[in-house]
């Protein structure tokens, strides 16, 4: 998930959930609080109007007047006759927002406020709902007023009804306040431990997995494989993703190091052995020319011919060392032109005819191109690309009597061109490593056929640099034909 999308969702649950289910909450607590209020007055309340302070706490407030008078009509029913009295219990309930009614029958006797008691008195329970010492509350909702009724008999056998009238205001219930309060307090508690861990397990614990991660690369440890969350598409997903990418580049970057390293050895190597065999020789013959043994102009000249061979076995060798630093650090220079491979190929084949002549080798030509065949090449790199082809199959040339074949084919959108020789040919096990550097399938390196190893992967980077690919079949004991294509120069006609 997205790290926006989560901040939205965070951001909105910490609005909508406390609300939501503050809501439940504070109707489940007003339907409790009233439910119990209904219970403790006999009387039935059916909607959520009540959530004003509670009755009880209301009713606490005219206790002591109403217990004084119920004993009073124990005591002397007839004092509720007496309006002096009467007045002064009023006049003590006042500061309760209540006032008294006295009923004597069906009319209206005393009364602490007439206003108010018109408007109530026809509402007012009949004799009989209390007695037996049990006395009766109302509530009436539409005038927000409480009633505590005490049923008596006048002296002179009316009945009578005693009613402490209450006007219950819009204070906030404290048991509602209390409770709604807990549960908000537990609410928020509750969104916050199930945010907390929500982000923790989308962001905080991937992040901490991946400082984890992070540390074995610094470690140069690579193998350490952080696995992408399947349900993660957002940033942690890609994070996860761009790591996985890394440390694979990393990876093939220590291996790749860790071969040009070992590679750079072999070279070493190679070149100490390949440099040392033609540096003893010269030695060798140099002090055989200032010890003497020359002594006639025939040895004179077959020594310098020797030192001159051997000079020239170091200048390639020297050659190749450098193209391949060339390589290594990707700067070869090229300068590409349009060449017609006809004549280009012309030339090279009779440069190349009289050194094979010289080695009795057979050299065979072909060319099935159109005579305006062109490509775009560096015709420098492309004689390097041939000369070191030519040069291994001379190298490993083990018949009396060679035979090299160049062969031009002509394909709809590239040229091939096909280099075979009839030498020793390629095990099948080496066949396909001759291409990298350094690789010999001459182990002995003897120094009629040593080399640095690198002259197959030279041709390799040139072939492709010029936008082309080269393979090699071979036949052990039969030859070996490499093959590479170029695309074809097509000139834009307007």
């Amino acid at each position: 998930m997205k790290f926006k999308t989560r901040l939205w969702i965070t951001f909105v649950t910490i609005i909508i959930l406390p609300v939501i289910l503050t809501t439940i909450a504070f109707g489940i607590i007003s339907f409790c609080v009233i439910s119990s209020e209904g219970k403790n007055y006999g009387i039935e309340i059916q909607d959520y109007s009540m959530l004003s302070e509670s009755i009880s706490s209301f009713g606490e407030l005219t206790d002591e007047a109403f217990y004084k008078l119920r004993a009073q009509v124990e005591l002397d029913p007839g004092r509720f006759l007496d309006t002096k009295y009467l007045n002064k219990v009023n006049q003590e309930i006042e500061s309760t927002s209540s006032y008294l009614i006295v009923r004597k029958d069906e009319q209206i006797y005393y009364t602490g406020n007439e206003t108010a008691a018109e408007q109530i008195f026809d509402r007012l329970p009949e004799y009989g709902n209390s007695y037996d010492g049990v006395d009766a509350s109302y509530y009436y909702r539409d005038m927000q007023k409480l009633v505590k009724q005490i049923d008596f008999v006048f002296p002179d056998g009316s009945l009578g009804s005693i009613f402490i009238v209450t006007k219950v205001s819009s204070v906030v219930s404290k048991p509602l306040i209390v409770y709604l309060f807990a549960s908000i307090v537990l609410i928020l508690l509750f969104t916050s431990i199930m945010l907390t861990q929500w982000i923790r397990k989308g962001v905080f614990l991937p992040l901490s997995e991946m400082n984890v991660a992070m540390q074995h690369i610094a470690r140069e440890d690579f193998d350490y494989v952080l696995e992408r969350k399947p349900d993660d598409q957002g940033e942690m997903g890609e994070l996860y993703q761009s790591y996985e990418d890394m440390r694979l580049k990393l990876k093939e970057s220590k291996e790749e190091m860790l071969q040009n390293e070992k590679q750079n050895k072999e070279l070493v190597s190679n070149i100490s052995h390949d440099l040392k065999t033609p540096i003893t020789s010269i030695k060798g013959y140099v002090e055989g020319i200032i010890d003497g043994v020359a002594d006639t102009p025939e040895k004179m000249e077959r020594y310098i011919k020797t030192i001159y061979t051997k000079a020239c076995d170091m200048d390639r060798l020297i050659s190749e060392l450098t193209f391949y630093s060339g390589i290594d650090s990707n700067r070869i220079p090229y300068h590409f032109h349009c060449i017609n491979l006809t004549d280009y190929f012309n030339d090279c084949v009779e440069d190349v005819g009289l050194e094979l002549e010289s080695k009795n080798i057979q050299l065979n030509y072909t060319n099935l191109l159109s005579p305006d065949t062109q490509i775009i090449a560096d015709p420098e790199q492309m004689k390097k690309v041939i000369n070191n082809i030519i040069g291994n199959s001379i190298k490993y040339m083990d018949k009396e009597k060679g035979i090299i074949d160049i062969r031009l084919l002509e394909d709809t959108d590239s040229v091939r061109v096909e280099i075979e020789d009839n030498g020793k040919g390629i095990e099948a096990k080496d066949l396909g490593n001759i291409f990298e550097r350094f690789y010999r399938t001459d182990a002995s390196r003897n120094s009629s056929q040593g080399g640095s190893g690198i002259g197959l992967s030279i041709v390799k980077k040139i072939i492709e640099d010029h936008g082309g690919y080269i393979w090699a079949t071979s036949k052990e004991g039969e030859g070996t034909c490499m093959n590479f294509v170029i695309r074809k120069y097509k000139e834009v006609k307007n």
